[in-house]
């Protein structure tokens, strides 16, 4: 990918696209849509900040984010996917997975964290449960977020040095480092178990997040059969006169501490 997109076009250009997201909801609400979009990647590969700009300025009772923690004792006792089937879209929902199914073919099976047969059982049944879900009217679509080796290790390093970001560092994070080919094959491999013409898998090149971020977003846009919903203007009325309602007393020890005026006087005081 070529150079790091300029802020100034990055900012432009995506309130233009999260513009478009509404119009798009507006489409789901009134269609009744069901729309899945699962993100995935390796770690640092930046999913997680796409999925806020995409859900940035949507409504959350119609699109939400799904990001599932380790399964339970009693889920791992379960059909693979039955813990993901709850979570699906109904009618006129948009759901956004950070890391779905997918775990099994990728995180699991590099790290031994499921056996070989639940392994290929899950390769063989995912393109079975992928169309089942198209056939019943749910758009599927699938993003797969790369970054080189050289940009994963330099967005580790910087999360461990900030203090704000160091709770997405995980032990497996850094082990990922250690195992590059290893996922690299199970990439290779799940693709084409999985990549089938019901439910594609498109490859977001996110080596420069602005850039990733911003073909991801237009690209999901060009992917929904949506148009314009136009919407009953909804007029405020005027205030009515007062009926003669008394606001009671307020506890001075319930109101929460001016600390705003706290800053404007410091800020205040190092000006002098």
């Amino acid at each position: 990918m070529g150079k790091r997109l300029s802020k100034k076009l990055y900012e432009s250009e995506l309130k233009n696209l999260q513009a478009s997201l509404v119009e798009m909801q507006a489409w789901v609400q009134a269609t009744g849509a069901r729309i899945v979009v699962l993100f995935e990647g390796r770690d640092a590969a930046g999913k997680g900040s796409t999925i806020s700009r995409v859900s940035q300025y949507l409504n959350p009772r119609v699109a939400r984010v799904v990001a599932l923690p380790t399964p339970t004792e009693r889920e791992k006792t379960q059909w693979y996917f039955q813990r993901y089937v709850a979570h699906l879209p109904a009618a006129g929902e948009i759901v956004l997975m950070d890391r779905s199914w997918y775990n099994r073919a990728g995180v699991e099976h590099v790290m031994n964290y499921c056996t070989n047969d639940e392994y290929h059982r899950f390769l063989h049944q995912v393109p079975i449960f992928e169309r089942l879900l198209v056939e019943d009217g749910i758009l599927v679509l699938k993003y797969w977020f790369s970054v080189s080796d050289v940009e994963q290790e330099n967005r580790f390093t910087s999360r461990n040095e900030d203090p704000m970001r160091r709770w997405k560092l995980s032990p497996n994070d850094v082990l990922s480092i250690t195992k590059w080919e290893d996922y690299s094959r199970a990439k290779d491999t799940l693709f084409v178990h999985s990549d089938i013409p019901e439910a594609r898998w498109f490859e977001v090149d996110n080596e420069d997040k602005r850039r990733g971020r911003i073909n991801m977003i237009a690209h999901l846009l060009s992917q929904v059969p949506y148009h314009r919903i136009e919407k009953e203007p909804i007029e405020i009325p005027p205030r009515p006169a007062s009926g003669g309602y008394e606001r009671p007393p307020r506890e001075p020890d319930t109101l929460v501490p001016d600390y705003a005026a706290e800053l404007e006087a410091a800020a205040v005081a190092e000006k002098k």
